[in-house]
């Protein structure tokens, strides 16, 4: 089984972050990029269809050259090799469009992706890049299994879990379930003197079109001081919910 793991460079979510240039530009002085959690867990589980089905696993980044140290703790973490798309992932239909060259050039049979990213979100690319490459597609999965060609999978819905039944190909988005934090694999110095040795192959972009430009940035707004109502005092506290708060 081949399996490509989608990879997002994300910043760390302990991270200060700040815009610059008239709030058209992310700051990424000083913050700390990590891969994407999400994307993480999934890049585990495929190291356990690696170990216990002798599975190949890939992983794919797009983006700069400035992604690869992220790419680098993959290798390190186990994954065979890693893919560089050299494009700037501008939004989601964008690197979609750029992670479906990857799985049809490759011959995947199952592409691993975290639901969304911690950045923006947006929980659009499996989904995307699934009706580009026409591959059968699973969100929000907490639990995978497969058997040759058969696919049963758990995912996450309003109110309790939704088991299914599916085929190779497919696009699994994966989130925390699909492995837990206690799994979680801390590269060692062995896999890190490994991952420098295994390729790291940059490819070109397809010409994907413009589909979104970034206008600028905002910060959500500073929280408010917080008012104490006196718990005996249902009055007041009704009226400021009412003339402030405006709640009710």
């Amino acid at each position: 089984m081949k399996i490509l793991v989608c990879i997002s460079h994300v910043p760390d979510t302990t991270s200060k972050i700040n815009f610059v240039e008239n709030d058209t530009k992310f700051d990424t002085n000083g913050v700390q990029f990590v891969i994407n959690p999400y994307d993480e867990f999934c890049l585990t589980r495929a190291m356990w269809f690696k170990e216990k089905q002798g599975a190949s696993v890939t992983v794919v980044n797009v983006g700069l050259a400035n992604t690869e140290p992220t790419l680098r703790k993959a290798l390190a973490i186990g994954a065979d090799n890693a893919i560089r798309v050299n494009a700037e992932p501008v939004d989601g239909l964008t690197v979609a469009r750029q992670l479906a060259e990857v799985v049809k050039d490759g011959g995947y049979d199952l592409v691993l992706a975290g639901k969304e990213s911690a950045d923006y979100n947006g929980q659009m690319v499996p989904g995307m890049l699934a009706s580009l490459v026409d591959f059968n597609f699973v969100n929000a999965c907490t639990e995978i299994e497969v058997d040759g060609q058969d696919v049963k999978l758990v995912r996450e819905i309003d109110g309790g879990n939704e088991y299914l039944n599916s085929t190779l190909p497919m696009v699994v988005g994966g989130q925390k379930g699909i492995v837990e934090e206690k799994d979680l694999r801390i590269p060692n110095m062995r896999g890190i003197m490994m991952a420098r040795k295994k390729p790291l192959q940059v490819v070109e972009p397809v010409d994907a079109g413009e589909t979104a430009a970034i206008n600028s940035y905002e910060k959500p707004a500073p929280k408010g001081d917080v008012k104490l109502v006196d718990a005996e005092n249902i009055d007041e506290l009704i009226n400021l919910l009412h003339t402030e708060a405006k709640v009710i």
